[in-house]
């Protein structure tokens, strides 16, 4: 065999008197990781952390033995491959598995993906307070228009099921009468000009593709851009 050309790409080559074009792999794409994912019960340590925390207790709308923890490949704002997790509704873990997939694919950017950052200690927290996540039992959230303090609304969000997900609240943030109560997510009130980590209409799509409704195409004012639920509420 004899190599008649050589780069990166299509190589052409000789083997018994015929010329035959070979695909060259760079290197580059061969050692990005490959997506996977994982469902599992919840261990006796998250059933524990949960209960600890107060993002469960007697009276929620889901069992702990309803939820299931998902583990995920996804690409941070690091631009490197992590490890992240997520509490979950048994019925929607092996949808969200392809919705991050397709995250995955899209090479779109989370923040902070991991248990310690949505259910450990406050003081271990990340300072930013950008967490991705979805189970919490806790009522869902009154728009800013009526209240600029955090509190619920006195009906169980989508959150308390664990058929809802949050993507980087910092960059997409929940807005009522063009305010947001997080003054870091100022900058990203306006929405026509997409920045890393901001919810793309690929993003919506994907969360579409499992029949999930986003916070941003609520009619009226208020808009939960990080929201993406079973319902669409």
């Amino acid at each position: 065999m004899r190599v008649v050309q050589g780069r990166i790409g299509p190589l052409l080559v000789t083997l018994h008197g015929t010329v035959t074009r070979v695909a060259i792999v760079p290197l580059l794409a061969l050692s990005v990781t490959a997506f996977h994912s994982t469902i599992r019960p919840l261990s006796a340590p998250v059933r524990a952390e949960l209960g600890s925390g107060g993002f469960w207790h007697q009276g929620c709308p889901v069992s702990l033995a309803g939820l299931r923890l998902l583990t995920v490949t996804h690409w941070g704002f690091d631009s490197r491959v992590h490890t992240g997790q997520l509490v979950v509704n048994a019925d929607a873990a092996a949808p969200l598995a392809l919705v991050f997939r397709s995250l995955y694919e899209l090479r779109f950017p989370i923040r902070h993906l991991r248990l310690a950052d949505a259910y450990g200690p406050v003081r271990s927290r990340p300072d930013d307070n950008d967490i991705s996540g979805s189970f919490e039992c806790r009522q869902a959230i009154a728009s800013p228009c009526s209240s600029r303090v955090r509190k619920g609304n006195g009906t169980w969000s989508e959150h308390a099921y664990g058929r809802a997900v949050d993507l980087n609240p910092v960059e997409n943030p929940y807005v009522g009468c063009g305010m947001s109560r997080d003054p870091k997510s100022r900058r990203y009130l306006d929405r026509s000009r997409l920045r890393r980590g901001m919810v793309t209409p690929a993003v919506v799509a994907a969360f579409r593709s499992i029949g999930w409704g986003w916070g941003g195409d609520w009619s009226g004012s208020t808009k939960d851009y990080m929201h993406f639920s079973a319902s669409g509420h």
